[in-house]
């Protein structure tokens, strides 16, 4: 829902009526339709203006605590205030930031992190105790609301050190060859030692906060001394505003950038000139699982039987309206540790039928828990549930409350709607496929898969590390309860005079990041 009342009130959250410095966009300019980027042309960036982002508001729960960071909007905030040692790139392989360089003694149990030179908003330098100080932050056990304690915990704060003026030495409590990724995930940034009051950041961003208000308004001025150069445009804000208000003041010249826009927006924009869709290709997952804990998956006919019922082609038609591809019931397609090699799997209503038959379940009723709380979640389950039908089962849809439907998913039902951002491949098992997950919304709990979860964690050998995880991923796409049914193109919008924008997967170094934006 968006959280300004009316016009008025938008235009002066946006700095666009009677606002000095303010930069007003008419519509004017060339590039419209699905963006490679290549509109940027060889056109030289320049400094200037005011550029104005929109994002789906999580009211008085917004914060700029870039530990405590859960929401699109909130990651964005953070993101232009503060920096991490490392970022993912857009294959969720881990990038220097913050820490130019790293290695790792023989059985990755030792982390040595060499800090870039960088200057704190207070004019400050980085230093090894502000990295120690921010991890000890995170892993704070009173702080019940930051993201990566749980991906940290494996690093033992009291054996860690600084090692000279720009060296961090990070002990761990056992093995981890994928440390640097879990340094780029949500909730990791580097704060300065002198960090205090989240109300008052101070940070190494390409920004630095002049106001923020929980729920309405977020505005930042370049900060000149960021170490990678300073952003271009003067002045940032980040707004609150649902996916129709969103799309409205990109067209009417009220913003110039529009995050997470719908299909069908994406579809109509192809024939206005005023803006772009800059388009992530497949760089989601849309599922339904089926809880292995339960009957009738715990047969893992059953949920094979599923899988081969699934016409994913016509699931993407239909539901994303074209905007993706389909999946093979493996998360991750196209990132790091992703088996390519596994052929695509294609409906087959007989063999399906064959095999719910032989395990008795033609008969008897089944339903998909599902709910509204995120787009295309009722229609791909009301479309699948027709799809059954023509091997003969009775799938009932049920929908459950918005507000609560993750949680409840958790506990209701033995088939519901899931989705994914991106995130790297040992990230979403960590998350969602061990026996302790805390999201292990398809029941799946198997000791022998924790075990060569926990093997490949700790193999320093990068070949013998993508083969354990390729052997992870090729169990669960024949016996797991995932059918990754699509991946939805992530979509975002800016206006035709925005330049710099990259197509990149949220949750990754170039979404919804904007010190690298300009305005033609």
């Amino acid at each position: 829902m968006s959280t300004f009342r009316n016009r008025r009130e938008f235009l002066a959250l946006a700095g666009t009526a009677g606002t000095a410095g303010a930069l007003v966009l008419t519509g004017c300019g060339a590039g419209s339709g699905t963006s490679s980027g290549s509109a940027d042309g060889k056109a030289e960036p320049k400094r200037g203006g005011q550029l104005r982002a929109l994002f789906t508001g999580g009211g008085e729960a917004e914060t700029i605590d870039p530990h405590a960071e859960a929401l699109a909007i909130d990651m964005a905030r953070t993101k232009a205030l503060f920096d991490r040692l490392v970022e993912l790139d857009g294959n969720m392989a881990p990038v220097p930031r913050l820490a130019d360089r790293w290695e790792a003694n023989a059985d990755a149990t030792v982390w040595r992190f060499t800090l870039r030179d960088a200057t704190f908003h207070d004019g400050k330098n980085l230093t090894p105790e502000d990295v120690l100080f921010s991890f000890g932050r995170i892993l704070d056990p009173k702080a019940t609301n930051h993201f990566a304690q749980g991906l940290l915990s494996v690093i033992d704060l009291k054996k860690s050190r600084g090692v000279g003026k720009n060296t961090v030495e990070l002990q761990l409590s056992r093995p981890s060859a994928e440390l640097p990724a879990l340094l780029g995930t949500l909730g990791t940034a580097i704060v300065s030692a002198r960090y205090s009051d989240p109300a008052k950041p101070i940070g190494t961003g390409a920004f630095r906060l002049k106001s923020f208000q929980a729920g309405r308004s977020f505005v930042a001025e370049r900060f000149d001394d960021h170490w990678d150069g300073g952003a271009y445009v003067d002045e940032l804000r980040i707004l609150s505003a649902d996916a129709d208000a969103r799309g409205n003041a990109l067209r009417a010249g009220e913003a110039e950038y529009g995050y997470e826009m719908t299909p069908t927006f994406a579809r109509t924009a192809q024939a206005d000139k005023s803006v772009r869709i800059i388009a992530a290709k497949g760089s989601t997952a849309h599922a339904i699982v089926m809880k292995c804990d339960q009957e009738p998956f715990s047969n893992p006919d059953v949920t094979l039987a599923f899988k081969l019922l699934a016409d994913r082609e016509k699931l993407v038609e239909v539901v994303l309206a074209g905007q993706g591809v389909v999946g093979n019931d493996m998360f991750g397609k196209g990132y790091q540790y992703y088996p390519q090699d596994i052929p695509q799997r294609k409906r087959d209503v007989e063999e399906a039928r064959a095999l719910l038959k032989k395990a008795g379940v033609l008969n008897k009723p089944l339903s998909i828990y599902t709910s509204s709380v995120a787009n295309g979640f009722v229609e791909a389950a009301t479309l699948f549930a027709e799809q059954a039908a023509d091997a003969g089962l009775r799938v009932k849809v049920t929908t459950g409350s918005s507000e609560t439907y993750f949680k409840d998913q958790l506990t209701k039902g033995v088939m519901g709607s899931h989705r994914s951002g991106a995130m790297t491949v040992p990230t979403y098992i960590n998350d969602r496929l061990l026996t302790k997950s805390a999201f292990n919304a398809s029941g799946w709990r198997r000791e022998d898969f924790d075990a060569t979860f926990a093997k490949a964690q700790s193999t320093t050998d990068e070949a013998e590390r993508t083969k354990l995880y390729g052997q992870l991923q090729r169990t669960i796409h024949e016996e797991g309860g995932l059918l990754i049914w699509g991946h939805p193109d992530w979509l975002n919008a800016v206006s035709s005079r925005v330049r710099g924008v990259k197509e990149a997967p949220p949750n990754t170094l170039d979404s919804a990041r904007f010190d690298k934006v300009w305005l033609a």
